[in-house]
């Protein structure tokens, strides 16, 4: 294992908390993700649920991930639709996209729970240019998985785990999945050797790797070269949450120089400057009439 990193705590779009999940990283280690936040968790009060305003993106994939609530995208290619528990919306913005994310005016008028993942998965240099694509997965679209001993529930949403595969369609190859650890379980997942490896708990607490290092709600370790990912949930967890809940991800290196900047992620400044340029000039996109205003 290489390291253990702890989020820090931040806000993003209109004031939504979130954890940056691959703070303190180099990117060598991250290598195909290029961020990482865990949304929430938050029980929102009647008028403060929050979201984005209508935004660009070029360069990268967006995943995203809900685990409790619901999430309504929309984007300038007419994709979008209600992000719901257990669901992924995964949004290739390549070439270029504008896109907003915001509960759903029920939601906000009601408040409840609020809780997700957004993860950046970076795309080659040749897939950049790539037209936009947008893909609901559906909860129960996800293929489901039990240890051996059924100590614990995988959820495969993208790429392959001990030869069963999650929905996810990528560019880049890489796997990932939301496993859920009952006390004093162990998990071992085989593992590609040339992927990259990250676990990150999203409640709970437990120990990782061979040395068994100790890890809790809202950190991060990152694995180096090997073909097994090992966990344990501890016997005791924390009140609020009786499992270890973790996100487990892992992608093939792409080994390019990486220009990122706000919301395009290239290869290069000069690429970069093109991407803020080309947006000004309205050539991401156009936002719908029908949502301009709302």
């Amino acid at each position: 294992m290489l390291a253990i990193s702890t989020a820090p705590k931040g806000v993003e779009g209109e004031g939504f908390p979130v954890r940056r999940a691959f703070y303190g990283l180099d990117q060598q280690v991250l290598d195909p993700f290029i961020h990482m936040d865990q949304m929430g968790e938050v029980e929102y009060g009647p008028g403060e649920p929050k979201g984005t305003a209508w935004h660009p993106h070029r360069g990268f994939e967006t995943v995203t991930y809900m685990i409790d609530g619901t999430f309504q995208h929309q984007d300038s290619t007419g994709g979008g639709g209600l992000i719901t528990n257990g669901a992924t919306q995964w949004m290739t913005a390549g070439a270029g996209i504008l896109h907003i994310e915001r509960p759903p005016e029920a939601l906000i008028a009601s408040g409840g729970l609020f809780h997700g993942i957004q993860l950046w998965v970076n795309l080659p240099a040749d897939n950049k240019w790539t037209p936009p694509r947008y893909q609901d997965i559906g909860a129960g679209r996800v293929t489901l998985l039990a240890s051996h001993d059924g100590g614990a529930l995988l959820r495969v949403i993208a790429g392959e785990i001990a030869g069963h595969q999650g929905p996810g369609v990528t560019h880049t190859p890489i796997s990932l999945l939301h496993a859920t650890v009952n006390p004093g379980a162990e998990l071992r997942l085989p593992w590609r050797r040339d992927f990259n490896g990250l676990v990150y708990v999203l409640a709970g607490r437990g120990t990782v790797g061979a040395r068994r290092a100790p890890i809790r709600s809202g950190q991060l370790a990152a694995f180096g070269a090997g073909d097994v990912i090992s966990l344990t949930a501890d016997l005791t967890q924390e009140s609020r949450s009786p499992n270890l809940e973790l996100l487990v991800l892992g992608g093939q290196p792409i080994g390019e120089p990486v220009a990122w900047y706000g919301p395009f992620v290239m290869n290069t400044h000069e690429e970069l400057a093109q991407a803020f340029d080309d947006f000004r000039r309205g050539r991401m996109g156009t936002i719908p009439a029908a949502h301009i205003g709302n």
